[in-house]
């Protein structure tokens, strides 16, 4: 039996998290004595180990954080059968992820080998956005961002040749892999790099990003997500091996 203070401590949270994880179901339904003080059992202690193991990472993109708390929900229920199968389910789509992330990277180095012989085909921002299935904002946006400079005609408006669609098309995987805006920003402006380490650059923040998320370091916070969600399923099987003797 351990009081708030002493839950805490053991996995490495505040009490104040720990009453808040109780509020939110994360564990179970928490038995108070006479005087209004928690006690909480190892079922609990158990509870929350989990979810402290499937919090340490912060990766958000998608919906992974989501499937992170249906695990934590299930536990919170004392349902571990169906945690266990959840984070199966869990680790195969983080997989598929750092798979995806690792995939969008072959686009980059298919682009830097490829012929930059200059096409005289030219397009307009509604005729880039067609072929590549986004929309003319989503181009905007990225042009906004700085990750591509798209030449003016006498008159200003812009025109795209093939040199811009295929920059494009390599943006537009970066991000359907979930890359950030900024890892990729990072990345064009240290493409021209004698042979540059692409993965490297995409997941190593410089000292002049003021403000760094996870997905600034995808492919780093996927496998510490995915190492993340081994360990959990260690805990769940040995619990749900436990309970079946």
């Amino acid at each position: 039996m351990y009081k708030t203070k002493e839950i805490a401590a053991l996995v490495g949270l505040h009490p104040n998290t720990v009453r808040i994880y109780e509020e939110w179901g994360f564990i179970s339904p928490v038995p108070r004595q006479a005087n209004g003080y928690r006690i909480y059992s190892n079922t609990h202690l158990f509870q929350l180990k989990v979810a402290r193991t499937l919090f340490r990472c912060e990766i958000v993109q998608g919906d992974i954080r989501k499937k992170a708390r249906e695990i934590v929900y299930a536990c919170g229920k004392e349902d571990f059968t169906k945690a266990e199968q959840l984070t199966i389910y869990y680790l195969t789509n983080l997989e598929h992820e750092y798979n995806h992330a690792l995939s969008a990277t072959k686009v980059v180095e298919k682009w830097l080998k490829e012929d930059s012989t200059v096409s005289s085909c030219t397009y307009s921002r509604k005729e880039v956005a067609l072929l590549l299935d986004i929309t003319p904002e989503t181009v905007r946006n990225w042009e906004r961002n700085g990750l591509i400079t798209v030449p003016r005609l006498y008159n200003g408006k812009r025109v795209y040749g093939e040199r811009e669609l295929e920059q494009l098309r390599v943006i537009r995987s970066l991000r359907s892999a979930h890359y950030s805006i900024n890892a990729i920003l990072r990345l064009l402006r240290r493409i021209q790099q004698p042979s540059p380490d692409i993965i490297a650059i995409l997941n190593t923040p410089t000292d002049e990003e003021d403000i760094v998320s996870v997905t600034d370091q995808l492919g780093k916070s996927l496998l510490d997500a995915i190492a993340d969600a081994k360990d959990t399923l260690d805990l769940l099987h040995e619990k749900t091996t436990f309970q079946k003797r």
